[in-house]
């Protein structure tokens, strides 16, 4: 028999796999198989877990909030423990109820399914005592330093003139700031760590600083509010968050973070980083966000432009694929702009399994094809096909067959000759006998060979008025002219002047069944989300196209925008 493997070896094999010493497989409560991209949690146990997601309420949640909020939520069940939302309202000035609400609808719409939401400033009181207790150890002081000489100091190493205060005049001076006073607004409360540290955020950051804005919540009972990097290690250790999921960007501060918990006694708590996620030709800096909606730019928060969560599920953007897409890039601490088409290839596989197939005809843009053989007028004939020829669980629909049929200008014009046979989709084989300008005759071969004919095209029977669907298409293009915009761009410079387009079609009848969000398939179009649903001929359906991650439109039909 072939030796024992040495421990130290054995461990060492697990720390390979990312097992972190922690064999889950020794555990009374089974979990399922770790999603393929994602790592472990270090330390993690079954039920004794507990993650938080911390968004600020002071704008709406977009693409990038939506991995931390669905790697939270994951990890939180994945190990049968708890998620708390915890809006972080440590800053007035910025902060809504408008938003705090529409974070909570978003977190809806992912899927996200918290146990408890709480709010930062439910402990502001808890907050401020250990801000006392630090100033009455020594190891705080009232600084009212301009911010520009603070910085210069901070990144020259400089101490503050102040950081050798006395206790008594840091209590007075910290007093004075809570007071709302305009003397109390010259100074801020910082920690004192250590101004020689290479890592910047340890030579003493801003814990306290005054604002008098009314709190959308705890109105002008405070006029001094803690800082995130005070606030959210103290919260994180009183709430039991085992595991605090951050982006990378916060990798200077991790260090921070456990020295504030270490020196104030607290609980610790685990970080666990991951990479931010960013799009090419994509902005998601809420600042500039905000400046598209307030100039007109776009409709509102939830354009389908927009890269907030609103603005993704309304362009087409599928929960499913979406939560597939960042878990397979979870584990990933490398920060990257992410190609857009990526993403919308993995959303075309999951919407292809649902999205059931109509035809619509571009209504300015077609030209008649007469059936000779075709049912007349008087006598309206019908074939049944599948909604979803891949899954006929799906069930049917009705196409109506005429002896006039319209189809795409540009499927025919110099495209088709006389004694040609092409195929009229979900109907059959029609040889041409006739080629004119926006007319065509042929005839209909009950038995004709699908295989052979090299154009199988979609029409639509010409009826009269109120029997097809009048539908909107729409298009949309990136805000952002520039894959990736460089420090100090002006992403004013860089707008894209086109990004919107729409066309006015003819469609199946069927799509007057269709509800608002429904995802189907013009076939030889693309994808489309139901934006409207028929109302009425003059107000009728509205249908936004869903990229597919391809470069060129399905079937080759060209829409007004460039095809992403």
């Amino acid at each position: 028999a072939p030796p024992p493997t040495p421990p130290a070896i054995k461990s060492a094999i697990q720390l390979a796999a990312n097992v972190a010493q922690n064999d889950e497989q020794t555990f009374s409560t089974p979990l399922s198989p770790i999603e393929a991209g994602c790592l472990y949690l270090e330390g993690a146990t079954p039920c004794r877990v507990t993650t938080r997601f911390p968004p600020e309420p002071s704008g709406y949640l977009h693409i990038g909030h939506a991995k931390a909020a669905l790697m939270n939520d994951y990890y939180a069940s994945r190990y049968k423990g708890r998620l708390i939302v915890r809006f972080d309202d440590t800053n007035p000035s910025k902060e809504k109820e408008e938003f705090q609400d529409s974070i909570v609808e978003d977190l809806a719409t992912l899927g996200v399914r918290h146990d408890h939401v709480t709010f930062t400033s439910d402990y502001f009181g808890v907050i401020r005592n250990y801000a006392l207790r630090l100033i009455e150890e020594g190891k705080a002081y009232m600084d009212d330093t301009e911010q520009e000489t603070m910085q210069k100091e901070r990144m020259e190493r400089v101490e503050s003139k102040h950081r050798n205060q006395s206790v008594e005049e840091c209590l007075k001076l910290f007093k004075e700031m809570e007071s709302g006073s305009e003397e109390g607004g010259r100074w801020c409360l910082r920690v004192k760590i250590d101004m020689s540290s290479d890592n910047g955020t340890m030579r003493d950051p801003v814990i306290y600083r005054q604002n008098l804005t009314p709190h959308h919540r705890t109105n002008t009972s405070y006029h001094a509010y803690p800082t995130y990097d005070l606030a959210c290690p103290i919260v994180d250790s009183i709430e039991g968050v085992t595991h605090a999921l951050r982006t990378t960007e916060y990798n200077d501060r991790d260090e921070q973070y456990a020295w504030l918990q270490k020196t104030m006694g607290l609980r610790r708590t685990r970080i666990h980083s991951f990479a931010r996620m960013n799009f090419m030709y994509t902005e998601l800096s809420k600042r500039k966000l905000t400046w598209f909606v307030e100039n007109g730019i776009v409709t509102g928060w939830d354009d389908a432009r927009f890269p907030t969560v609103r603005g993704v599920k309304r362009r087409g953007v599928n929960v499913t694929a979406l939560r597939q897409f960042i878990y397979s890039q979870g584990a990933s601490r490398r920060v990257t702009n992410m190609e857009w088409n990526k993403f919308w290839a993995e959303n075309k596989k999951e919407i292809d399994k649902f999205a059931k197939r109509f035809m619509a005809i571009d209504k300015e843009n077609n030209v008649t094809l007469k059936v000779l053989n075709g049912p007349e007028d008087g006598d309206p004939a019908f074939v049944t096909t599948d909604y979803l020829p891949k899954d006929k669980s799906f069930g049917k629909r009705v196409v109506r067959l005429a002896k006039e049929v319209i189809m795409e200008t540009g499927d025919v014009e110099g495209q088709i000759e006389v004694g040609e046979e092409i195929v009229l989709m979900r109907w059959g084989v029609v040889k041409i006998s006739k080629v004119e300008p926006g007319y065509l005759e042929g005839t209909y071969l009950p038995d004709g060979d699908f295989k052979a004919a090299k154009k199988k095209l979609t029409w639509l029977a010409k009826l009269p008025t109120g029997t097809s669907t009048p539908c909107t298409l729409m298009e949309f293009d990136n805000l952002i002219s520039k894959e990736k915009l460089d420090e100090g761009d002006d992403f004013k410079d860089f707008l894209n002047p086109n990004t919107m387009a729409s066309s006015e079609a003819i469609g199946d009848a069927g799509l007057k069944t269709l509800q608002k969000d429904d995802v189907i398939q013009l076939e030889r179009r693309g994808y489309f989300r139901v934006d409207r649903p028929y109302i009425s001929e003059k107000k009728s359906i509205v249908l936004f196209m869903i990229p597919d991650g391809k470069s060129k439109p399905m079937g080759g039909l060209v829409g007004k925008l460039a095809h992403r």
